[in-house]
């Protein structure tokens, strides 16, 4: 399984950018796909889970600022952030599991700064 990601950059706080993550493979229906962040210095951390029917569990720090579509049956999905804030600057990983194994994308550069 490949997961390639795209759509990071350079945005000022307030701005919006969307990231994308693909998944490619041996695919199985049952999944979960999601978005997790880790800014330099600290722990990965959770951004958002989708559920291979639909369902997403976004963090808090995100709640409101951030929504989630998938297409080709979940198995590409995008993250819209709205509202940047410099604190979301960090390395945004795309995340795949199924079955007993977790597939990580090579991450993308999102810098939140004017």
């Amino acid at each position: 399984v490949q997961l390639v990601e795209s759509g990071g950059g350079l945005v000022q706080p307030g701005g919006s950018l969307r990231l994308s993550c693909s998944a490619s493979g041996n695919l199985l229906l049952a999944h979960t796909m999601g978005w997790y962040r880790q800014a330099t210095g600290k722990q990965r951390e959770l951004v958002v889970i989708v559920e291979s029917w639909g369902q997403t569990n976004f963090a808090d720090s995100v709640k409101g600022r951030f929504t989630v579509s998938g297409e080709n049956a979940g198995n590409t999905i995008h993250l819209y952030m709205d509202s940047l804030k410099p604190e979301y600057t960090a390395v945004y990983y795309c995340n795949r599991v199924q079955g007993s194994q977790t597939y990580w994308g090579q991450g993308t550069q999102v810098t939140v700064s004017s």
